[in-house]
């Protein structure tokens, strides 16, 4: 078991936690939740035994193998499947030493290093690195793929696929989904699932944490709370205790209010949409865990246009893409200020490139893009993230985009993304992703547009700005686009899923859990429809030999317990026959009183071993029946 006791952690002179004390059972599948910089990565270096506390006592059992992921990769010429395979330290150590050992010619070392490659399942391993890679995103053709040619995202899968290999007691994950689309996500939630050791998990996807951990872990004011059972059960247990403090009660009826407004919008559309019916329950839910977030830094509004067209924005007979690169074609979309569109689809299926398409910033290859005379559009990517200044200030970007607005109230709006104080004078070249991201949509925000187009928003941000985050789009009033692998904020916040996937754009009539059984199904098609003739073959082949190996399985079973039977019978008459030998052994038998009984004897015996003849004769029947059918099976 994990333990910590009075345990007390400092950053340089910051104190990080102070007094903590935990334990941690084999096979719990935890998630360590608390803002940025409150120690959560410090924690992890400590279970890794990177860095030792500063106080208190720390246990973890010696003989743990632990896996966790990096966050950085080299620019490798390693072929991507052997970097995953890498993974595991005690495959390539035994596949060391056993080509040392052929090349000493030393016969009793090479099957001695055969017999424990088989025991670690090292000659499936090739295979098991396959199905991470594909269940992670990456083509059959990407195996053999160098390391240092795919993007720094895409080596962050990598990454991750080689941490998952590392058999492994003691798991921990920062921020594995952080780099991964929604299709790549479900995949691992179901692997994470299924995975027996202990799972310490650092996250910001709220239905993510929900899926794989039954326990939390807290880091507040330096200490550790503990709670059983997965987020939102937290945040619920985490209400009670707060609503117990009068200025926490204040907030939350605030913050019930405005959900409860919201909810009553959208309960009509209750009885018309499944889609409306599962937002409207998350809603209620929502209802129960606000207090969970009153002390949120975060707190902001997207304030209505002045003007309003409708239309906003319409695409008809449209091919998108680029030149050369036809992506999606004959689409039709029009935008009103009530549109609330969720985009999911495939990876590389064209969310991106439709959504570039709606903002401008790519140029239709045929068709028509009609933006209404009042249409004005926020736009919001990963690389925009770059674009900011990193010379400039939150204060000085700001003033730059509201010249005529006093310090003192942009001071307040940025109050609001969590640049307090002193940070509104902070270098944007220092700032974090999130910082960054946070300050991104502060501006796109106060600029009032009537349609957002959202290109993965959350990426980088912590759960509580997640949560502001979806307050403020739930009481926009504009039109909104949004793609998003965080399903929480899409189930709170969209209306209608549009499916992006084989070339087309059309309404998806189901909610996320559909989509996941529609992927499931997708994937299945795309496999088949991509392999070989003869792979394709070979993969008939294999499903009638295992539906033939049933076939003999069943056959076998009456002929197993004929064969038991006979040899139950065969014992029981040698032991007779034995019987009978023995009384005719006897010289007494002979004489003429026992006349009657000899004759009886002999009958018997001849009846026996009659019997017994036609016995065996049966049992070498079957046995030979069987014989062959295990020839088949083998």
């Amino acid at each position: 078991m994990i333990q910590l006791k009075s345990v007390s952690l400092f950053r340089g002179s910051k104190c990080l936690l102070k007094d903590a004390s935990f334990t941690g059972y084999p096979g719990w599948h935890i998630a360590l939740i608390g803002h940025n910089g409150c120690g959560k990565s410090s924690l992890f270096a400590m279970l890794r035994r990177e860095v030792q506390p500063d106080s208190g006592e720390f246990a973890i059992p010696a003989n743990w193998r632990i896996a966790h992921m990096a966050q950085e990769v080299e620019a490798l010429d390693r072929a991507a499947l052997d970097y995953v395979m890498d993974g595991d330290k005690t495959l390539r150590r035994l596949q060391q030493e056993l080509a040392d050992a052929e090349e000493k010619h030393d016969a009793h070392r090479i099957g001695d290093l055969h017999q424990q490659l088989a025991d670690i399942d090292g000659y499936t391993a090739e295979s098991r690195a396959a199905k991470l890679l594909a269940g992670l995103g990456f083509t059959q053709n990407q195996l053999q793929t160098p390391v240092k040619a795919f993007s720094g995202g895409w080596r962050m899968r990598l990454n991750l696929a080689q941490t998952l290999m590392c058999p492994s007691d003691l798991m921990l994950l920062d921020e594995p989904t952080n780099h991964l689309d929604l299709d790549a996500i479900l995949w691992l939630e179901d692997w994470l699932r299924n995975y027996p050791g202990t799972l310490i998990l650092i996250s910001h996807d709220r239905e993510f944490i929900d899926a794989v951990t039954q326990h939390i872990l807290h880091i507040e004011h330096q200490n550790l709370f503990y709670y059983s059972g997965n987020y939102s059960a937290f945040e619920i247990q985490r209400s009670a205790r707060l609503a117990n403090q009068q200025s926490a009660f204040e907030k939350q009826q605030r913050e019930v209010a405005h959900l409860q407004s919201f909810i009553d919008r959208f309960k009509a559309k209750a009885s018309k949409a499944k889609q409306a019916q599962s937002r409207v329950k998350m809603l209620e839910r929502m209802e129960k865990i606000a207090p969970a977030h009153v002390d949120s830094p975060f707190h902001f509004t997207i304030p209505a246009a002045e003007k309003v067209s409708s239309p906003l924005l319409d695409i008809s007979q449209a091919e998108l893409g680029y030149p050369g690169k036809p992506i999606l074609k004959n689409v039709a979309l029009q935008l009103v200020p009530a549109s609330r569109i969720g985009l999911i689809g495939p990876n590389g299926a064209g969310k991106s490139t439709l959504i570039k398409t709606l903002a401008g910033e790519i140029e239709l290859l045929n068709g028509r893009r009609q933006p209404g005379e009042h249409c004005y559009i926020g736009y919001f990517a990963q690389h925009q993230l770059d674009q900011l200044d990193m010379k400039a200030t939150p204060l000085l970007t700001m003033q730059r985009n509201a010249p005529k607005t006093d310090e003192q109230t942009l001071r307040k709006y940025l109050g609001g993304f969590g640049f307090h104080g002193d940070a509104v004078h902070d270098n944007i070249g220092r700032f974090s992703g999130g910082e960054k991201a946070r300050l991104a949509l502060a501006v796109i925000i106060w600029h009032k547009p009537n349609l957002l187009l959202l290109d993965e928003p959350t990426n980088h941000l912590d759960l509580e700005m997640r949560h502001a985050l979806t307050l403020a789009l739930q009481d926009y009033e504009g039109a909104l686009v949004l793609v998003s692998h965080d399903r929480s904020l899409l189930r709170a916040t969209t209306d209608d899923l549009y499916l992006v996937a084989d070339g087309k754009v059309d309404v998806f009539n189901g909610d996320l859990d559909d989509y996941a059984k529609w992927l499931n199904d997708y994937r299945s098609q795309q496999q088949t429809a991509n392999e070989s003739p003869e792979l394709a073959d070979a993969r008939r082949d294999r499903k009638a030999d295992r539906q033939r190996a049933a076939e003999i399985r069943t056959l076998l079973r009456p002929l197993k317990k004929q064969i038991e039977k006979l040899e139950s019978e065969i014992v029981k008459l040698e032991q007779q026959k034995k019987a009978i030998e023995e009384q005719l052994a006897d010289t007494a038998i002979y004489e003429a009183v026992n006349k009657a009984k000899l004759g009886e004897l002999l009958k018997q015996q001849g009846a026996i071993g009659s019997t017994l003849e036609e016995k065996e004769l049966a049992w070498m029947e079957v046995s030979e029946q069987m014989q062959e059918m295990e020839k088949e099976l083998s």
